[in-house]
This record gives C-alpha cells, structure tokens and sequence, in this order.
C-alpha cells in the first residue's frame, strides 16, 4: 500500500531530522518522534486499511533507519528478550516504532541512562520497568527512581503474585524509594504475603519496624563469639537469627507463611528460607518429604556427620542444639515438602492450606522455636 502524499513527506521530514525515538499511537494513527527540542508528531491519513496503512508506516521508518524495508526482522524478533542485542543496535531500535524492539532494548545490558530515558518516552510499561531495573547502570542512574516509582503506583492493579513480589525486590533497592514510601509499602503489606516476600529478598537485614534481639541473644553471643571471629559460619547463622534483624525475619516468614494465597507465594517463601539459612547446607535444597528432613536435622545436630564447624558450636554452646536442629530443617524445606501433601500445583487458596497444613504447623513451630529462648 502506498501512502498518502502529504504522510510521506512529513515522515520523511521526521526521519531526515534524525529523531532519538519514535512512538507509533495505533489507535489514533499518530506517529511521535522525541528530538533535542521536544516531541514532534505526525498525524497519518489513512487511504486503506489502517492496519495496513500502518505497516506501510513501518516499512518506510525501518528503510530508513535499517535500510530494511520488510519493517521490523524477523531475526530481532528472536532475540528480543534474550539480552542478545549488540550495544551499537539499540538506540537504532528505539527508532523503529515498534514495541518489541523496545523490549529488546530496555532488555540489553548495554543499556545507558540516555538510552533508557528514550525507551521510558517510546514505551511506559511496567515489563519495561522492571527489566530496566535489573540492570545495575539504570538502577544507579536517574531514570532508577523514575521507573522505581512507577512500579510503586503500578503494584496495586499487578494481578500475579509473583510479578507483585519481583516489584517490591526491585524497587527496594537501595537509593531508589524515599524511606517514607518504603514505609507505606510496608504497611500495605501485611495484607499482601507476596509484598513481604518481595521485602525478604530484597533486604533480609534490614525489614522496616525490627524487632528486639532474643532474649538469650547477649548470654550465646558471648559464647558465640570466638567462633564466629574466627569465622565460624554456623555460629555466624546462629548470631544472625537471634539478632533484631533476625528475630524480624523470622516473624515475616511466618506472617507469610500463615495465609498464603498460592503455592507460588509458599515455594517463594521457602527459597527464602533455604537461602537465609543456606551456610548450613551448602549443597542445596536436599528434595526431602519433611518427616526425613527432620530426622535428619536431629541426627545432624547431634553432630552426627556435622561439618567441622557445627562440631565446634555444639562443643562451645551445647544448649543452641535445638536452635540449630531448627535452622538446618529450614535450610532443607522446598518443594519436596509440599508433594507429599499437595500434589495438584493449581490448588489454592483455603483448600491448598488446608492441605499443606500438616507441614505448615512443624515449619511454623521451628520458625517460632528459634524467636524464643528454651527453657
């Protein structure tokens, strides 16, 4: 299809004054190019269709600019969100008009702050936002607070739990949200398990609100603290989960714990859980039903085929064995856990935790053994 006389022209005006980024408006059939100056726009009339009106559209602006006139390739259609792109393609790929190749670049690790502010202009989107955000150069650049704020006032209307928890993980990184806005998300996220997950991962020592340290903390840190000096990991762990920090730590996962709304929120929160605790099990989730998991946790604080280090705590601080047979069943907890109980992966809500109550109470009771000091 041909365009229109005067489209052509003004189009070809706007690729000859070498725009930054162009938007293309579908609905209203307006072509936008952002320059130095400001926005320009360019307001098409249609002489057919306007879906093939605007692959016309398409094909002039990727001539131009690739020298291809099949519109976007096909091959960068493919690599759109694998990171594949070279550096030197992407400010030609937010020239193009097309949202994949926004994708493509806010997806690239060569991304700048110049080339993320433009690729903000084209394509205002929350996917957009958080790939941004992955990437360490935008988080610490301007366009970091921007997006993080976005994705602040976007949370409320994320349906999926976990896209809900990988935006409260990205938005808390350091040096983007005002303390005043962390708080309020806090606050909101009591009635939101997969907000408090999304706080676990991204700062685990230093939840808002902390807790006071247990209340034998002072009296094992004193028998503690040769050992982990001297780089002890367990009496590390051990120091870390009774500490104010940890005491709230522990208190969050059981809040999450207590009334997931899907399975994904569960397993998320036990990857938590086995990462918080993983310097007692370094070889990784072990897939065990729980009832092995704690036979087995007795027999290795029991030092029973306990590394070195363990050994030494228990010679040190024999009365932290159950705090440490505690710790090394929530090191192991994961999906082995949940088949035994709940084999369905699409059961939620009150029937999915009516199921995996039989494992959610032990897990409950190991979280709550290790906020008291035992008698």
């Amino acid at each position: 299809m041909e365009l229109a006389s005067e489209d052509n022209f003004r189009l070809n005006v706007l690729l000859a004054n070498k725009p930054k980024a162009i938007r293309i408006d579908e609905s209203k059939l307006i072509v936008y190019g952002l320059s130095d100056k400001g926005e320009a726009k360019v307001e098409l009339n249609p002489t057919g269709r306007p879906e093939q009106y605007l692959r016309a559209v398409k094909e002039l602006i990727s001539g131009h600019i690739l020298g291809s006139p099949g519109g976007y390739p096909v091959y960068l259609k493919r690599w759109t969100r694998m990171g594949q792109m070279r550096d030197e393609s992407l400010e030609q790929l937010l020239m193009l008009g097309e949202p994949e190749a926004v994708v493509a670049a806010v997806g690239s690790p060569g991304l700048t702050e110049e080339l993320a502010r433009r690729a903000w202009w084209a394509m205002e989107d929350a996917d957009n936002a958080r790939r941004m955000l992955q990437n360490p150069n935008i988080v610490a650049s301007g366009m970091g607070p921007v997006l993080a704020d976005y994705v602040l006032d976007y949370l409320p209307f994320e349906t999926e739990t976990d896209q809900q928890t990988d935006s409260v993980r990205l938005i808390l990184q350091p040096g983007l949200l005002e303390p005043a806005k962390v708080d309020d998300l806090w606050s909101k996220s009591g009635r939101k398990q997969a907000y408090l997950v999304g706080f676990l991962q991204a700062r685990p020592d230093d939840l808002p609100q902390p807790l006071a340290p247990r209340a034998d903390a002072d009296v094992l840190a004193g028998q503690l603290a040769p050992l982990s000096g001297a780089g002890n990991p367990a009496a590390r762990l051990l120091l870390r989960a009774l500490s104010g920090a940890g005491q709230t730590y522990l208190k969050t996962v059981a809040a999450v714990l207590e009334k997931p709304p899907n399975q994904d929120v569960v397993t998320a929160a036990f990857d938590c859980l086995r990462d918080y605790f993983a310097d007692l099990r370094p070889e990784g989730d072990p897939k065990l039903p729980l009832p092995e998991l704690e036979a087995e946790a007795r027999a290795f604080a029991a030092g029973d085929g306990a590394p070195v280090a363990v050994q030494a705590l228990l010679a040190s601080c024999p009365q932290a064995r159950g705090d440490l047979a505690a710790m090394r069943i929530l090191s192991g907890v994961g999906y082995g856990v949940i088949r035994p109980v709940l084999r369905d992966p699409t059961t939620l809500g009150s029937l999915m935790r009516r199921k995996l109550q039989p494992i959610m109470d032990p897990i409950q009771a190991q979280l709550a053994s290790l906020r008291r000091a035992e008698g």
